[in-house]
């Protein structure tokens, strides 16, 4: 309610900007100088933000989804305690646990205020909504996945493939939870069971889940995203890699040997192994820098959920523990004690709960909400470079388009990032304005350290000025310089061979940009103008002559076709700054400039169909009658 640091607004923007364009946006023109859609993260989230946003504002919808969201997530530590154990204390008492009390805490350095659950802080504290979503449907995933593995029916395989693609589809990191999940699972029922079927239904599940992820999940999707990470995440190191690479080996020779043809014992062999891969993972990331990809540490949270259920497990045997009286009575008084010490470390949580919640602020006196207000009413269709927190909640209001976006996941334009480099932390205000003008933005944004704003990212905010004009100045450290441009549309018509000269922009190569930056705006004396119908076509006006081509400043992707008098002109990449080109004819062009349903996509949503048909009539299948 006044994290306005949160990375929170940029899944608040995104459900507001699905709800102005349902049902499925295929390109977003506003981030990153334009990406696809499906890019930019999973589907569910954004889905469930943007239909409540009917009911209410998208900044409550989004909270209100998250919120469900989470309190689902607790009895779904009930029911998978309960289908792996057939205890309903165990599974009362990990429930609780979830929703009191963080066990991470004794493994992690980080602590929450008034020591509230880790995962509830993050939700609230961090904006790690989607993430938390998805830790919330991965028990039902597991628990489904558990009875499917053994032996329990089609419906409850379909079952488990339908949670594991909402879990997929919800977020990243959750998706990774149970990548490591599940292979575990499969495991500890195999080696206990020794049943060679298992293997044939645990091939069927990831295979029914992927199906109903397919329309979304393309191998594309699957690179950009694995090339992003390097922009929001460290690499790997080899010794991380050979460490777990002996914990495998570690793992499977123990429980051959503990466990092999004990039913019984599965539970357990599943709780090791979970506590061995995510202690190593999130621990050893804060111990010894254990790190194979990605951010180990923002698994913690599901290293908690572990613990948490493992603690339950361990008082259950402890209580249950068959034992001469006296030695019954001392296991049950332990069990009690370490139930009391947990609610003792819970009590300050639960006396001081809702200063998690402060009262909501008026967002009408932040400047997030001031800029892009006074931005969409003045140069709506502008294409502006916003940083920090402004930018974090650009689009939470308005659609307006930025040069970055959200929070630099799917950017399909790799220039974006040397940009931003050199617009925020570079000395010279010459080369930040060449960088603009070559990314197709009308005006700039900058807060100094007097402002209101978060993170104040820019390192000399004075650079511009008496470089570029001011537009706007509210006085309070936040002024709106113009980028000088020759026209204010997103096209350019340029010399063919000029263009196709040019070297790829670098990010502190002023002579490349000067180059760049000429050929597109010292060009022909034509003007032109672009419109854009919807988020997946724009309407260029132009007049070309002979040797000269349309330079779009979108950028350039496979899917854009673009046609004029019935007829498809040819679209390739533009080599210095990744936007699209289009060779037209000599004369004057309406184009039609379309993104139009890539073959992955649509061969993707047939996959989706043909396995939701799977599930539904795995679904309706008569179960045998097996008890529980």
């Amino acid at each position: 309610l006044d994290r306005w640091d949160s990375i929170e607004s940029t899944f608040i923007a995104d459900g507001r900007f699905l709800s102005s364009h349902l049902p499925h946006p295929q390109w977003q023109p506003l981030w990153y100088c334009g990406t696809r859609y499906d890019y930019l993260y999973p589907p569910v989230l954004r889905y469930g933000t943007a239909l409540l946003s009917r009911l209410y504002i998208p900044v409550k919808a989004y909270h209100v989804y998250t919120a469900l969201l989470y309190s689902i997530g607790i009895a779904g530590v009930y029911f998978l305690v309960w289908v792996t154990s057939r205890s309903r204390g165990a599974a009362w008492l990990a429930a609780a646990a979830s929703a009191l009390v963080s066990p991470v805490f004794l493994v992690i350095p980080w602590r929450s205020p008034h020591f509230a659950p880790w995962r509830l802080w993050i939700l609230v504290g961090s904006g790690e909504g989607p993430h938390m979503s998805s830790l919330a449907l991965l028990p039902f995933a597991l628990a489904f996945g558990w009875l499917a593995l053994d032996r329990r029916g089609p419906r409850f395989l379909a079952a488990a493939g339908i949670c594991s693609a909402l879990v997929a589809l919800t977020n990243f990191y959750g998706a990774t939870a149970l990548a490591i999940f599940y292979p575990i699972l499969v495991w500890s029922l195999w080696v206990t069971h020794r049943d060679n079927r298992i293997w044939l239904r645990a091939a069927a599940i990831p295979a029914l889940a992927y199906g109903l992820s397919a329309f979304w999940l393309t191998p594309s999707y699957l690179r950009i995203t694995i090339e992003n990470m390097r922009y929001v995440s460290s690499q790997g190191n080899a010794m991380s890699v050979a460490l777990f690479a002996v914990a495998i080996v570690l793992y499977v020779a123990l429980s051959l040997r503990a466990a092999s043809g004990k039913p019984g014992r599965a539970y357990a062999v599943f709780l090791c192994g979970s506590l061995l891969f995510l202690g190593l993972n999130v621990a050893g990331y804060f111990h010894f820098n254990f790190r194979i990809m990605g951010d180990p540490h923002r698994l913690a949270s599901e290293l908690d959920f572990v613990m948490t259920i493992a603690c339950a497990e361990v008082l259950r045997r402890l209580w249950n523990r068959p034992a001469p009286a006296y030695s019954r009575v001392r296991a049950r008084s332990l069990a009690a004690m370490v139930v009391l010490l947990a609610l003792w470390s819970a009590h300050h949580y639960v006396r001081h709960a809702w200063e998690l919640y402060p009262p909501e602020s008026d967002y009408r006196q932040r400047v997030e909400y001031r800029m892009s207000d006074w931005v969409a009413a003045h140069f709506p269709q502008s294409r502006t470079f916003v940083s920090g927190s402004v930018r974090f909640w650009w689009d939470t209001w308005h659609d307006l388009a930025q040069v970055s976006g959200g929070s630099d996941q799917g950017v399909l334009n790799s220039k974006v990032f040397p940009a931003q480099w050199e617009i925020l932390l570079g000395p010279n205000p010459g080369l930040a304005v060449r960088w603009l003008t070559a990314l197709g933005a009308d005006a700039v944004i900058v807060s100094d350290k007097q402002s209101q704003e978060i993170y104040h990212d820019f390192k000399i905010p004075a650079k511009f000025a008496g470089v570029l004009p001011v537009l706007y100045d509210d006085g309070q450290g936040n002024a709106i310089y113009q980028v000088p441009r020759r026209y204010p549309s997103l096209a350019r018509v340029v010399d063919r061979a000029r263009l196709e000269a040019l070297q790829p922009l670098e990010q502190s190569n002023l002579d490349l940009l000067r180059a760049y930056t000429a050929v597109i705006e010292e060009g022909p004396d034509a003007p032109t103008t672009t419109a854009w119908s919807g988020t997946d076509a724009m309407r260029v006006h132009a007049r070309v002559a002979q040797g000269q081509s349309v330079l779009v400043q979108v950028t350039y992707d496979p899917a854009w076709h673009a046609y004029a008098n019935g007829q498809a002109l040819p679209v390739h990449k533009d080599r210095g700054a990744d936007f699209s080109v289009i060779d037209a004819p000599p004369g004057e062009h309406d184009i039609a400039f379309v993104f139009e349903t890539p073959l992955e996509n649509r061969i993707g949503s047939m996959l989706t169909w043909l396995s939701l048909a799977v599930a539904a009539t795995f679904l309706v299948v008569k179960p045998r009658r097996v008890p529980l």
